[in-house]
């Protein structure tokens, strides 16, 4: 699988990684067929995960190759590109907050975000995944463009891993947004469609991150960066509050640290 990827261009690499974690949304979206209800605790503990993994890969394939790229190309600041793309990541998806209409998970329709709307209920859940999914496909693009470049501290194995770590917690997450779905009163065929087309930006995301870092190569350090503090802020902003309206808590926590362990592992023993 390494030299399949190795073999053909970043942006191609890019697209197929990127359309493996839509895939995998869409697996986990395909539960609502055989779940009637699924226990809230399950739910919490499977987003837990998810801002687990999240984070794993926000530092181990995104912040460390940024910082370690800088130091080569800004010896006098190395600091300065990571901390900048970081910073803008995060006011780009807050300002996407702020503007595009959505409903987080386990949230009650009064507690609706961005502009004001007449949305369904079911319409903001998809919005609202459909915020989170951008970062992760610009991500796995990203480094896929890094890899492809040659540049220390990116590589097509790491590349790989991200991509397999950011599909790993799709797959909940395809679960997570689907269910609510249902219980918002569409049918299981309905919720599964909206649940995996929640996930259809990753590949958009994917092939635009990867066709930027190739085509404008000293932004990298940025990018990389920058999608590091997209999915930060969404950790923070979306997925954790998400786990914290209820009493399983612990359940969500450990589920944390289990996808931060398995992100981490994944992008140490492949990256």
């Amino acid at each position: 699988m390494i030299e399949f990827f190795k073999s053909i261009h970043p942006i191609t690499a890019a697209l197929i990684a990127t359309i493996f974690t839509w895939l995998m949304t869409a697996a986990g979206a395909g539960l609502v067929f055989l779940f009637k209800k699924p226990k809230r605790a399950a739910l919490d503990g499977m987003l837990g995960f998810t801002g687990g993994v999240m984070v794993a890969a926000s530092f181990w394939s995104l912040l460390s190759p940024a910082i370690e790229l800088s130091e080569k190309q800004y010896p006098t600041m190395p600091w300065m590109p990571a901390a900048v793309g970081f910073l803008i990541g995060a006011l780009f998806l807050f300002a996407l907050d702020k503007t595009m209409p959505h409903l987080h998970i386990n949230f009650g329709e009064d507690q609706k975000e961005g502009v004001k709307n007449q949305f369904h209920k079911s319409t903001l859940l998809v919005l609202a995944i459909t915020l989170h999914n951008i970062p992760e496909g610009l991500a796995v693009g990203v480094l896929f463009g890094a890899a492809g470049l040659g540049i220390d501290g990116a590589t097509i194995t790491g590349a790989i891993a991200l991509a397999i770590g950011i599909g790993i917690q799709n797959f909940p997450e395809g679960f997570a947004v689907a269910m609510p779905l249902k219980r918002a009163g569409l049918s299981r065929s309905k919720s599964f469609m909206f649940g995996q087309l929640s996930a259809i930006v990753e590949p958009i995301a994917g092939v635009l991150g990867a066709a930027l870092v190739i085509y404008m190569q000293p932004v990298l350090p940025y990018a990389l960066a920058f999608a590091a503090g997209a999915m930060i802020y969404v950790v923070v902003e979306e997925v954790i509050p998400e786990t914290q309206q209820d009493k399983y808590t612990d359940i969500a926590v450990l589920g944390f640290i289990g996808g931060f362990l398995v992100m981490m592992i994944l992008d140490v023993a492949l990256g």
